[in-house]
């Protein structure tokens, strides 16, 4: 794990020490060592910042050269099947001097060029600068687990782990990309290829590009993405139903994606929040350490249906691991809320980045590296929105739809809250619309009346590909969600939350052959006789009691609805008021004041539409210099 930057530019535009300086603004991201490739016309720059995670000696330290010294990398990440990869380099002749996965990576390019990312299995962002052909290869994994960005601009192009890197070689050039904020209000992310800025795009998973440094630089509409692996391409014609197969299918492809994992040559953990997901990666953890206790974190929030650490406690206690509990106050929330809010450097809505970031801080006092259980709700079927797709589906909701959602606007909040669901514009924007309401931000409708500028389309967001097989409404919402909710939101609240303190995390529930197995797996053993999750309960109750599970899923959560009447209300109050929403004019301020009147008096699931004006004019104020 750590953070990578460079550029070429023909023109020259960059010194060294730009460079250097805008790499300092990750340091927390690799505090173990920096390090730098300029090529001798000064066109193109490189720049490393090394958490040691494999052979953490110096030898392993980047920029890497091939041994033959043509080859130049800059690595993020970790390739999980290195060793396997390693031992076909061995097969074919090649020394490698370290026991590192970057010098496996460079060596396969050496060898295969870009033919062998799609063998490659594990969470990577890098780039290879050929020093003799003036070609740069930039290239992500195929889930999109590590971030990476882009600026292009005519002669110059900038990669970087993140989008503070670019702002710092940019410095006010970079302009604000209104077209994302309706994306923004309507998703409480900023969702691939956007960004916040101009002429910055977030890096499509699974694919890669070459660039040439020699003569005038490819502008954005030239250069080329190509694809290593699509997720599309990986449908069989049959379905996976016999459940004993599928489930030691699974079993199998779980076991060696966390013995792969938990490979490390620094001290490893878990995270544990005692629901489905993390319990069984820790289970499974547990059992491949045999007699060395793996070491797990979980945080307790002081707040009943929020506070579900004794769920972990109890798995923890079950699986006999070294568990670590950080109790949580309100104070520590607010007093996060300043090094929170400017970690992800473009506005972000997820709250659960909050509890995200303390459990993460409480890792690092005792491990470098710890492994998530996130991906198991869009890979199996955990969240009510897949069933709100089905539900939807049903063609007497045509006809029903507005009836009961005119109906609802006269009940109290929590039926105007289910209400919002059946007030959906058509069906090309059935998804995000089911995903904006399970969130409680704003509908489409709702942003006609809430933007000044009302120009926005949310029909490119709401296309999928062409499937090789035909798929249900709930596993088309499963699909959106894999492509955009856990790739721009979720795996963006966890890199950046864990990284602020230097923490890798690892999600053995994404390795790309479990994403494969799981979007061939029959739908009914998702979801069978209303158990969601179904498949991977059966395979985690081999592991620990069913019992612990018999409780309703909460989700990894704060309780920003009240907080925001309480001691959050400092933010509502400023960043809510007149003064500063039209400020910048891009909502109506009467329109946010009857929502913030309404959410005070008592409609509380508004509270997350104002987290988004919140968050959208803290961020304006901030970067407005």
């Amino acid at each position: 794990m750590c953070g990578i930057a460079g550029y070429i530019s023909t023109n020259n535009v960059f010194s060294k020490e730009q460079l250097k300086e805008a790499v300092s603004c990750i340091k927390y991201r690799g505090p173990d060592a920096e390090g730098f490739y300029f090529s001798p016309d000064g066109k193109v720059g490189l720049g490393h910042r090394r958490l040691s995670i494999l052979d953490v000696s110096s030898g392993a330290n980047q920029p890497m050269f091939s041994g033959n010294g043509r080859y130049c990398i800059v690595f993020n990440g970790e390739v999980y099947n290195f060793i396997e990869l390693k031992e076909q380099l061995a097969d074919k002749g090649a020394s490698l001097k370290t026991t590192s996965d970057t010098e496996v990576i460079l060596q396969l390019f050496v060898e295969k060029g870009p033919t062998c990312f799609g063998g490659m299995n594990g969470m990577f962002a890098f780039a290879i600068f050929d020093t003799q052909e003036k070609l740069l290869t930039i290239c992500r994994d195929h889930v999109g687990i590590k971030p990476l960005f882009l600026y292009q601009d005519d002669g110059v192009l900038i990669f970087a782990s993140e989008l503070k890197v670019i702002k710092s070689l940019i410095g006010k050039e970079l302009s604000i990309n209104k077209k994302a904020i309706p994306y923004f209000l309507h998703l409480g992310f900023i969702p691939q290829p956007l960004t916040i800025y101009n002429k910055t795009t977030k890096f499509p998973s699974a694919h890669y590009i070459q660039i040439s440094a020699r003569g005038a630089l490819l502008n954005e509409h030239t250069i080329v993405f190509t694809p290593f692996w699509k997720l599309e391409n990986i449908f069989e014609t049959e379905k996976i139903k016999d459940e004993l197969a599928a489930k030691n299918q699974l079993k199998k492809l779980l076991i060696d994606a966390v013995q792969k994992q938990l490979i490390s040559d620094v001290p490893i953990g878990t995270f544990l929040s005692g629901g489905v997901d993390s319990s069984l990666v820790t289970a499974l953890s547990a059992k491949i350490s045999g007699t060395q206790k793996i070491k797990t974190f979980s945080i307790a929030i002081d707040e009943g249906k929020f506070n579900e650490s004794k769920y972990a406690a109890q798995v923890a206690a079950h699986l006999k691991t070294d568990h670590h509990v950080f109790n949580v106050k309100e104070k520590e929330v607010i007093e996060l809320v300043d090094k929170l809010l400017p970690a992800y450097d473009e506005p972000f809505a997820d709250s659960s980045a909050f509890p995200t970031m303390m459990v993460s801080c409480l890792a690092k006092q005792h491990v470098t590296v710890a492994l998530s259980g996130d991906g198991g709700d869009e890979l199996f079927h955990g969240y009510g929105m897949y069933q709100w797709a089905k539900r939807l589906s049903a063609p007497q909701w045509q006809f029903l739809k507005d009836p009961l959602f005119a109906a609802s606007r006269l009940l109290n909040s929590k039926y105007q809250r289910i209400g919002n669901m059946f007030a959906y514009p058509d069906k090309k924007h059935i998804i995000t619309h089911i995903f904006s309401q399970e969130q409680y931000y704003f509908r489409e409708h709702e942003l006609l009346e809430l933007l000044v500028n009302e120009n926005y389309n949310f029909d490119e967001i709401n296309t999928l590909p062409n499937l090789a097989n035909d798929l249900t409404d709930a596993e088309r919402q499963s699909f959106w969600d894999f492509n955009h909710y856990l790739k721009d939101d979720l795996l963006v609240k966890v890199d950046r939350a864990s990284m602020q303190y230097s923490l890798e995390t690892r999600v053995p529930l994404l390795d790309y052959r479990v994403v494969e197995f799981a979007f061939n797996l029959d739908e009914k053993l998702k979801i069978k006789n209303g158990t969601m999750k179904y498949l991977l309960k059966q395979l985690l109750f081999d592991y620990v009691p069913k019992e612990i599970f018999e409780r309703p899923k909460w989700g990894f959560s704060i309780p920003l609805a009240r907080w925001l009447k309480t001691d959050l209300k400092y933010l509502l109050n400023k960043y809510t008021s007149e003064e500063v929403i039209t400020k910048y004019d891009i909502v109506h301020f009467d329109i946010v004041d009857d929502i913030r009147q309404k959410y005070l008096k008592g409609t509380d699931y508004l509270f997350n539409r104002l987290w988004l004006i919140i968050v959208l004019h803290w961020w304006l104020e901030e970067n407005n210099s």
